[in-house]
């Protein structure tokens, strides 16, 4: 059963060795890594090219994009690829080590009686970097308990996560073609729609760290942007209904 984690990079030369290393360490069966890199000026694409080459032939993957496209589409085209080539899993996480490896086979563990699985900062069991600071805690914590449910009305706890394991049958009812936010605000999206769809949800607590080396691109600006495009996604889904399981879908 084949499982393929995708990650979106931008810059994260420093990151990248470790983590694709980590990864293809598990103890867990036919897994597979994608790398969706958007021309990182560091050379991390390349970086992956060699590692793949040298390293990891067959298991580790990269899509070369133009330019800096954004999370959204990264992610879409990081599921696409993985549906492509036969993915029945296909895990979402960051390069930074914000996400933890060793929480994969927890999640996949849970997967089979489910159809997403989150790993969330915000139920009982689950932390935050305790080097975040108050102002940066209340921030994540009001858009998820506040402004996202408040709006959107969702169930989940942590609604802004970034790292999740799919079942293939799951992305293919939510259809990738209807998901159209590019910012981190695709977190929201996904879980908005998975909600509306009836799609079984289980999170799972991780201790959630902050990057290891590196800057944060999350900017004022983006988390604004963020912010007010979930109004956008309540309009644009407010008719939102199942897509049809293609027979060959496994459940």
């Amino acid at each position: 059963m084949k499982t393929v984690v995708v990650i979106p990079t931008y810059n994260e030369a420093n990151n990248i060795s470790a983590i694709t290393a980590e990864l293809l360490t598990l103890n867990v069966d036919d897994l597979h890594v994608l790398v969706v890199d958007d021309a990182s000026p560091d050379n991390t694409g390349q970086i992956v090219e060699q590692l793949a080459e040298r390293c990891y032939p067959g298991r580790l993957h990269v899509i070369h994009r133009q330019g800096k496209q954004g999370l959204g589409t990264a992610y879409i085209a990081g599921f696409s690829w993985a549906l492509d080539n036969g993915a029945k899993y296909i895990v979402q996480m960051d390069a930074d080590f914000s996400h933890s490896p060793h929480y994969i086979p927890q999640m996949l563990a849970k997967i089979a009686d489910c159809d997403v699985v989150i790993g969330s900062r915000y139920i009982d069991g689950g932390q935050l970097d305790e080097r975040w600071s108050w102002w940066r805690w209340f921030l994540s914590w009001w858009a998820n308990s506040i402004w996202t449910r408040g709006i959107l009305g969702v169930e989940t706890k942590d609604a802004t996560a970034g790292f999740k394991c799919w079942k293939r049958s799951a992305l293919e009812r939510i259809g990738l073609e209807r998901i159209n936010s590019n910012g981190y605000v695709f977190q929201v999206e996904m879980a908005f729609v998975s909600e509306k769809l009836n799609l079984r949800i289980v999170e799972i607590p991780i201790y959630f760290e902050d990057r290891r080396i590196g800057k944060s691109k999350m900017s004022v600006p983006v988390k604004i942007e963020a912010a007010l495009r979930v109004f956008e996604i309540r309009w644009r889904h407010r008719k939102v209904q199942p897509i049809p399981l293609p027979r060959s879908a496994e459940i």
